[in-house]
């Protein structure tokens, strides 16, 4: 099966536009008003680069091509439908994981190409190229970790042994010593190239396995701009601009991203991969942490019922709404949104009070409350939203638990200690929705549930916020 080829001045032409709809597409993601719309710009820039790739004089068969396209097409679909909200990180570490994968993958073939021809590889195609297969072959195996350890296949405890660090020294220096070997000699030896691989493969397993699960957003963030760079590498090694660009595009965003994640939770990068947050976390929790009463230097916490808390709402001037992964697991947005609504009708002021990392990925509580039509105006940053509390009259909060926890502004020996966290203990009254005391991802009691405002509604979310519509109705 062919089809006509394209001039390659219009194929450099389609590349470009497809990068420039990369560009504006990446630029209306940045505000939730515009992400729907930047999503779209981007899809069209790829179908673009996809289609003129597919018209490239160097393609000679497409019958292998067209039935990965639809294999991959019918994947993504019934993906999209079906992967709710809570499980949408482990979606994007599979994801990012196939990009990286398929960059070490052509990057390999690439390699292979000059091993059937018998010609030397020269040394700039040889960096590219192991560039590639590298840096994807890391992307691949770390995001099958990370999405394992938030799908609980694997344990989301940060994993350590004597001498990890030495040792996973001693092998990153190994596959540096053969890729020198590699570009240096120029010979395109399969067997030394496959250790280079496999070694490359472990390193990326043994990269992210000792980082608690509490941080794989940020892990996974970082490994997206993995897969950027090794595209970028192999856009090198193919002559493929559009690779090149689109890869850069990915790499610069997703290290941009991991940065303002690492600044949102006051943790240096160097910290989160090498500090073995999760384990020390777990270790710190509690006995009987997720016992109602709790244990914190013999403090109690106060239960409330569901009529007395629809009051408090009701007869409120001012209430903020704090949404976290708990909402998120019990599908809430619809009725918070309801009972939102509810409260306008009587008045109240409602806002929504975001912290960069509330959920299991940035974005995640904006995209949540979106499904459930919140307006963007009532969704407020941490800087805007944290002078509010003051005059807040309750603060609703919703299965959120470490991004309010007075312990990262009070104990320094805390682990979250420096984070920037909602000021939800400075409203009057605080409301907390939790299933149960349990710690959050960091494996540490929360402060603010012993606070003498605060009062506790356990249960699941929904059932709640259910519960707190049909009272405030009442009322």
């Amino acid at each position: 099966m062919t089809l006509p080829a394209l001039p390659p001045n219009a194929i450099r032409l389609a590349y470009l536009v497809a990068s420039v709809l990369f560009i504006v597409g990446i630029k209306q993601l940045s505000s939730p008003k515009s992400a729907r719309n930047g999503n779209l710009f981007a899809s069209v820039g790829m179908l673009i680069a996809v289609v003129a790739t597919l018209l490239d004089r160097q393609i000679l068969s497409y019958t292998t091509i067209l039935a990965g396209i639809a294999l991959g097409g019918v994947i993504g679909t019934v993906a999209a439908r079906r992967v709710s909200m809570t499980a949408m990180p482990q979606m994007v570490a599979l994801f990012n994981g196939s990009g990286g994968g398929a960059a070490a993958i052509v990057s390999s073939l690439e390699f292979l190409r000059f091993s059937r021809m018998g010609a030397d590889v020269p040394p700039d195609a040889g960096v590219s190229i192991l560039l590639g297969a590298l840096i994807g072959a890391i992307s691949f195996t770390g995001s099958i970790i990370a999405f394992g350890k938030l799908q609980g296949i694997v344990t989301e405890r940060a994993v350590t042994y004597p001498l990890q660090k030495p040792l996973n020294l001693l092998l990153f220096l190994g596959i540096l010593g053969l890729s020198a070997w590699l570009v240096a000699t120029g010979q395109p030896n399969a067997i030394v190239y496959s250790w280079f691989a496999a070694a490359a493969l472990l390193l990326g397993v043994l990269f992210v396995i000792p980082i608690g699960g509490g941080d794989m957003p940020v892990v996974i963030s970082l490994l997206n701009s993995f897969t950027g760079l090794a595209t970028a590498a192999t856009g090198f090694s193919l002559h493929n601009y559009v690779l090149i660009i689109s890869g850069t595009l990915v790499g610069a965003s997703g290290t941009l991203l991991t940065y303002l994640m690492c600044k949102a939770m006051n943790r240096p990068i160097t910290n989160v991969l090498f500090g073995a947050f999760g384990a020390v976390a777990k270790a710190a929790g509690p006995a009987g942490a997720s016992d109602r009463a709790g244990a914190m230097a013999g403090k109690t916490v106060r239960d409330v019922t569901v009529e007395d808390a629809a009051t408090m709402l009701a007869y409120a001037r001012s209430v903020i709404v704090i949404p976290g992964y708990g909402l998120a697991v019990a599908q809430a947005q619809h009725n918070v949104r309801e009972l939102a609504d509810l409260l306008k009708v009587k008045g109240v002021d409602v806002k929504y009070a975001i912290h960069p990392v509330a959920g299991r990925m940035p974005g995640h509580m904006n995209v949540l409350l979106a499904e459930a039509n919140v307006p963007y105006e009532e969704l407020y940053d941490l800087d805007t939203v944290n002078p509010e509390f003051e005059r807040a009259d309750v603060a609703l909060i919703i299965g959120a638990n470490d991004v309010i926890n007075p312990a990262a502004r009070n104990d320094s020996q805390s682990p979250i200690y420096g984070m920037p966290i909602l000021d939800a203990d400075k409203a009057r009254h605080i409301i907390i929705m939790k299933r149960s005391m349990k710690p959050g991802f960091a494996g540490i009691e929360n402060e603010l549930f012993y606070d003498p405002k605060a009062m506790m509604l356990f249960g699941d979310a929904k059932d709640s916020v259910t519960k707190l519509v049909a009272a405030v109705k009442s009322l």
